[in-house]
């Protein structure tokens, strides 16, 4: 990753790792689970390339940013207000945010809460997340999808932990970037998040054994709590953000997803998103892009069309 500057910077009460190179408008990648700075990579390069300041943080929790113990410290309004503090601290007063899975949550409320500091959103995987207000998160999904569904599976603290350290950290990440299965994500607990141990793991062709060694070496150090306690604030998020029940996000949105993503494969997202739902909540959506044979990871996995897609629409602003 020659030429990609790392430091840390104090926000919002955290000390927050940074990924940086280039110079111009500041483009802001949000990374997703269970994934770090690392996998906005390739885009880094591509977009300072282009002309513009890319900046890829490791998010509250993750790698070699601070990961408050408590569950309560991992709310969308902990995680935006650290953004915010983050493009203060860099002198920006509005820049192009890009997400995915996770990062895409955060994306969104980003824009829903703050869109004067947005010039325009990229946004992968994970659509508009309207809230319903008669009913938690998690209560909604344990009813749909049922106990096994893995957002249900990782509230209970330590309980996913556990299986990921049984399973070895490389083989975790392996199997859930190389994850391929038609939505919703059911893992009942005699499978596990790492499959059957003896069953083979192989590497998609997209990530290296380099890759995966350099995620394995930060979870190992940091542990998945941090992350899964994302998941875990969802009920509290939910309650925190009732004032924002119904508003709209008005940003110049760009959506991209894989037709083998889970997020799309999951019943009721493709009506939603296709049907005039997801349009009438992001009234500034100008694309809907659906990319053929990828799945979740879109952006490693077909990196330079991705590159292509956030160039394509940023630089119309």
């Amino acid at each position: 990753m020659e030429g990609i500057e790392h430091r840390k910077v104090y926000v919002n009460g955290i000390n927050m790792h940074i990924a940086e190179k280039g110079e111009g408008p500041m483009v802001l990648f949000i990374h997703g689970f269970p994934e770090l700075w690392y996998s906005w990579r390739h885009q880094i390069l591509a977009l300072a390339s282009r002309g513009y300041r890319a900046v890829a943080p490791d998010l509250r929790g993750y790698g070699d940013t601070d990961a408050p113990t408590s569950i309560h410290a991992y709310t969308v309004l902990h995680i935006v207000g650290d953004l915010i503090s983050l493009i203060d601290t860099l002198g920006q007063d509005q820049v192009f945010v890009v997400g995915h899975d996770w990062g895409a949550m955060i994306a969104w409320y980003f824009c829903l809460i703050r869109p004067d500091r947005v010039k325009a959103l990229v946004n992968m995987s994970v659509a508009f997340p309207r809230r319903n207000p008669s009913k938690k998160p998690i209560q909604s999904l344990r009813a749909a999808f049922g106990d096994d569904y893995y957002i249900c599976r990782f509230q209970e603290p330590g309980e996913a932990e556990a299986e990921f350290a049984r399973s070895g950290i490389q083989r975790v990440i392996t199997k859930l970037f190389s994850m391929r299965t038609p939505g919703p994500l059911c893992v009942p607990k005699e499978k596990g998040f790492g499959g059957s141990p003896n069953s083979p793991v192989t590497l998609p062709s997209w990530l290296t054994e380099e890759d995966v060694n350099y995620y394995a070496s930060k979870f190992d150090l940091k542990g998945f709590t941090g992350g899964l306690n994302y998941y875990r604030a969802l009920d509290l998020t939910w309650e925190l953000t009732a004032p924002w029940t119904g508003v709209q996000v008005k940003v110049p949105v760009k959506f991209i997803v894989g037709d083998q993503d889970v997020t799309y494969t999951t019943p009721g997202a493709k009506e939603y998103i296709h049907g005039g739902g997801f349009k009438k909540d992001v009234p500034f959506l100008q694309e809907i892009v659906v990319m053929e044979g990828v799945a979740h990871f879109l952006n490693q996995e077909r990196p330079d069309e991705v590159n292509a897609h956030i160039y394509d629409f940023i630089q119309k602003f």
